[in-house]
């Protein structure tokens, strides 16, 4: 791929349309871009005035312009990078569709060399389209992969953070991981499918996912597969990625979860070589707990990080900014680690009150730590009982450092009770949630916690009414803003179809809207991005479809004609007038 850096931009007027400045919705007719900012925004006569002659020119067509929306929890690197070796069955239809791509993939590389490929359908949450959904409405044994790659180690791989799970193997895939006829048909929390014989059918199933997955048995597996992420790929990834992010109308993003010091490097270098077309912030994680690899660290490897940190901040630079430190205590739903106190169900059955992944003494470090220095506190916190520990603690910090608010955003929750949200905004808190969640998890939780956790699942409209500023991310999808937009109003699961959707949860359409413009620039205190305010930023989208105002039904099926980042044109369908 070639990285061409950014060149200048051109200024343009664009009329006879519909300008969203903000999720207000009072709707102009025209924008001026001018040096890369909004130079005016009006009727037609007035911004063409502003204009003056000699400015590019194009017609709307009844178009709307709407500001770049931002991307709260994205995970934008992670995923980008670890789907770049993999072979791309999300389409797949059969076995036969299976084979041809595996196929291919052997005429590209030397024999013996592991094929990966990624799940059928849609990604993390098997939404919508799976494996089920195959005509042979399972995935392909060991002998149909076989037939594809006969001198190939092949894993269809499955991604987290569904537990229990279903992965599949050619022979020469199991023979590499040594899984043969004399392997228990359990070990662990992993099932291995085995035929009449006696003999494995390379389908393995239970605790099967490439990351936030800790099974001992299915970890030593791991560590005779290919790392999960080729570094030699990433860059390219990621400014594929970037495309694609773009494609869809967002021009700044929040890494804030999962993020290592090196990522951020390679996010800063791109920003100083000019080749990235999006704005982002990021933060380090204090402690990582989605690989097998990952360990609990000391008091003073802690320590060093968050001096590490506090080193890299960066709260100017127009396109990479560093930001605090992000710890994430426990883990996911998905996975059983979560903190209730309660006692729920974890993947297979066991009742469990959760895992920590951070040390108490950990977490007090890092609140003291970000309170002493002014840095900022990104916490992924879950459930009530989550909640409940990091409002004690900062709550804590305050009084030990006389301080009035904390500086810190909470990640998900997911999951609160009520007067939850009214202490975090009094503490200082803000907040990035997923609509996805819902959608993807809603089913889940009902099952595992029982249905009552339902009418406090993603209580957006509790949030806002309490004050705390709250803005959106997809994290594991779907990966369409337009439809989590829809699902911050509808509230539906999947696959039931069913809706939690009641006085806690249902927001406004412009309330969604604000939650992916206007609230992320405020949550990341990035001034100039969010609304199209003259002076600010020209990161906008020209969209086919008023999304506040729309069929609510049609608004996942918004398209993204144009967007801009800096003034420039990022994306173009090609479909604009001049």
């Amino acid at each position: 791929m070639s990285h061409t850096p950014h060149v200048a931009q051109t200024d343009v007027v664009y009329t006879d349309g519909e300008v969203l400045a903000d999720s207000r919705g009072q709707g102009a007719e025209a924008i001026l871009i001018r040096n890369g900012r909004v130079a005016a925004v009006g009727s037609n006569a007035d911004v063409l005035s502003a204009a003056g002659t000699g400015v590019e020119r194009h017609s709307l067509g009844g178009a709307t312009v709407i500001p770049g929306m931002i991307d709260t929890h994205p995970h934008l690197m992670h995923f980008a990078a670890m789907q770049a070796p993999l072979v791309d069955i999300t389409e797949a239809r059969n076995h036969s569709d299976i084979v041809e791509a595996i196929r291919k993939k052997t005429e590209e590389i030397p024999a013996g060399e592991w094929i990966l490929t990624t799940p059928v359908g849609e990604y993390h949450y098997f939404h919508r389209r799976s494996w089920r959904d195959l005509a042979e409405g399972a995935l392909p044994d060991r002998h149909v992969l076989d037939r594809a790659a006969p001198n190939h180690p092949v894993l269809i791989q499955a991604v987290a953070p569904v537990l229990p799970n279903v992965t599949a193997m050619n022979s020469a895939a199991l023979a590499k991981v040594g899984i043969s006829a004399s392997t228990p048909d359990r070990v662990n929390n992993v099932w291995i499918e085995k035929d009449g014989a006696g003999a494995p059918t390379g389908i393995l199933r239970g605790s099967v996912t490439s990351y936030y997955n800790q099974d001992p048995f299915f970890s030593s597996l791991q560590e005779r597969m290919p790392e999960l992420i080729q570094r030699d790929l990433v860059v390219d990834a990621l400014l594929k990625a970037v495309q694609g992010y773009n494609a869809m109308g967002i021009t700044t993003v929040y890494e804030g979860h999962a993020v290592e010091i090196g990522q951020i490097e390679l996010y800063r270098a791109l920003g100083a070589q000019g080749v990235l077309n999006l704005r982002v912030q990021t933060a380090p994680e204090l402690q990582g707990s989605a690989l097998p690899s990952d360990r609990p660290k000391s008091a003073e490897e802690a320590r060093a990080l968050l001096e590490t940190a506090l080193a890299m901040r960066t709260l100017d630079d127009e396109w990479v900014r560093i930001d605090g430190v992000t710890a994430c205590t426990y883990g996911t739903c998905y996975s059983g680690n979560v903190l209730w106190h309660d006692g729920y169900r974890d993947p297979y059955g066991n009742v469990t009150r959760g895992n920590r992944a951070i040390s108490e003494e950990n977490m007090r470090l890092a609140y003291d730590f970000c309170a002493e220095h002014g840095l900022r506190l990104n916490v992924v916190s879950i459930t009530p009982d989550e909640h409940d520990e990091n409002i004690a603690l900062a709550e804590e910090t305050l009084r030990k450092h006389g301080l009035a608010r904390i500086n810190g955003v909470i990640q998900h929750a997911e999951i609160t009770r009520p007067g939850q949200s009214k202490r975090l905004a009094e503490l200082g808190f803000d907040l990035t949630v997923s609509p996805g969640f819902t959608f993807g998890k809603g089913d889940m939780i009902a099952e595992r916690f029982g249905p009552e956790a339902l009418k406090q699942l993603n209580t957006f409209r509790t949030h806002l009414d309490a004050g705390l500023s709250t803005a959106a991310g997809m994290d594991w999808g779907p990966t369409n803003p337009f439809e989590q937009m829809q699902l911050a109003v509808t509230h539906q699961m999947f696959p039931s179809g069913r809706t939690n959707a009641g006085p806690a949860q249902v927001v406004s359409r412009a309330e969604a809207f604000n939650m992916w413009t206007g609230a992320g620039a405020k949550l990341l205190r990035w001034d100039g991005i969010g609304t199209l305010t003259p002076g600010h930023h020209a990161d906008l989208a020209i969209v086919d479809r008023n999304p506040i105002t729309c069929d609510i039904d049609s608004l996942p099926a918004t398209r993204v004609l144009r967007t801009h980042v800096g003034g420039r044109v990022v994306h173009d369908e090609g479909s604009l007038a001049a």
